[in-house]
């Protein structure tokens, strides 16, 4: 399984300039290179290598490897839709590969760039070390406020799905995160008075439109994401944990057009709180936390998993009376809407094939916001 390890270049005044001259030139050339794709139609990368290869090198004074990995970035990027064209950062990306960076040691890497190759110094941390000797040759050279990360690819082990005796049903949701079968319930109080607070610092920011307001909405931005991502990280390892520990597959609902299903009362601000969450995101962590600890995940048809009764089965709209209370109106079966949900993924689980679609080719703490009782 391929993952991303992030590592901190350490760069002096020149070396710096360098590498924006290089990320500045490289992104310069796709463009044109982009532009003729568009305007040529063509979209394979061996036809427009014949034809631009030697214009690349000569123009924008790049290297051999720089002017077949300019080739890749834009053909990828046009084949995903070639009614646009497609239009890359002054300082986007630099994908590197063995050819042109070469690691020395766990400390240093060997970068090609417009003037040759320099050797600079990395930050690497117990994490990074860790994962030091599965670092893959494929690198991407990003610039991220003021400073330059490498984004190596590293193969991490993955171990062998073992054979799970049940299923821990997980439902996804706005008031609760992620409920699970057991009871647990990774709440969202917190997570909604920070989405409540941005909202309105945004909206405050936007209104006033100075460049100190544009760059605090910039900053901000970061910052909310790395909050989701967190949470994110927080809710999957527990989800996965939990079923590592008892020897049980993960089921969850397919989210597809999950956007779509929010009720009519309050629609507009319920879309919002959808569109605030990263689903998909979550999601994917836990499919792949779940692929590298061995733990199955399964996918389950969502349709009617909060109105039927567990005990009964019995499916009626009437059955979630509110969206907190669940009440079956043939059984009297009573229970927390979201625990019966995920009860519900839970037995069709046990029932259904193993589908795995992989997605992946200041406040308190984490823990604190994320994990409820």
């Amino acid at each position: 399984m391929l993952q991303a390890l992030p590592v901190k270049l350490e760069t002096s005044g020149d070396e710096k300039a360098l590498l924006l001259a290089t990320m500045k030139k490289y992104n310069e050339a796709a463009n044109f290179l982009a532009e003729q794709a568009f305007r040529l139609k063509i979209a394979n990368k061996v036809e427009l290598q014949k034809r631009f290869y030697y214009q690349l090198r000569e123009q924008f004074n790049l290297s051999a490897q720089f002017a077949v990995r300019v080739i890749s970035k834009v053909v990828e990027a046009y084949k995903k839709d070639k009614r646009i064209k497609p239009v890359f950062r002054e300082l986007g990306a630099i994908q590197y590969d063995q050819r042109n960076l070469s690691w020395k040691g766990l400390d240093r890497v060997s970068m090609i760039t417009l003037k040759g190759r320099i050797k600079l110094r990395t930050r690497i941390g117990e994490y990074q070390k860790s994962r030091a000797d599965r670092i893959r040759g494929q690198a991407d050279l990003i610039y991220r406020k003021g400073e330059f990360y490498l984004i190596a690819v590293v193969d991490a082990p993955e171990q062998s799905e073992f054979d799970p005796v049940g299923a821990i049903g997980v439902d996804l949701g706005i008031e609760n995160i992620a409920t699970d079968s057991d009871g647990q319930v990774f709440r969202g109080e917190t997570i909604e008075k920070a989405r409540k607070r941005y909202n309105s610092l945004r909206a405050r920011l936007q209104k006033k439109s100075t460049r100190s307001a544009k760059r605090h909405l910039k900053k901000m931005s970061g910052r909310e994401k790395r909050f989701k991502r967190d949470i994110n990280h927080v809710i999957s390892k527990a989800i996965v944990s939990k079923a590592k520990g008892t020897i049980r597959a993960i089921a969850l609902e397919d989210l597809s057009g999950i956007r779509s299903r929010a009720t009519v009362i309050g629609r507009k601000q319920q879309r919002d709180r959808h569109s605030k969450w990263s689903f998909r995101q979550l999601r994917a962590f836990v499919e792949y936390k779940a692929k590298r600890d061995g733990v199955p995940v399964k996918f389950v048809d969502p349709k009617n998993t909060s109105r039927e009764c567990p005990k009964c089965h019995n499916i009626d709209a009437r059955n979630r009376r509110t969206r907190n209370h669940f009440k079956c109106t043939e059984c009297g079966y009573e229970a927390m809407a979201d625990h019966v949900a995920a009860c519900n993924i839970a037995a069709r689980a046990a029932v259904n094939q193993p589908i795995v679609a992989p997605l992946f080719s200041a406040v308190t703490s984490p823990l604190a916001l994320a994990v409820g009782s």
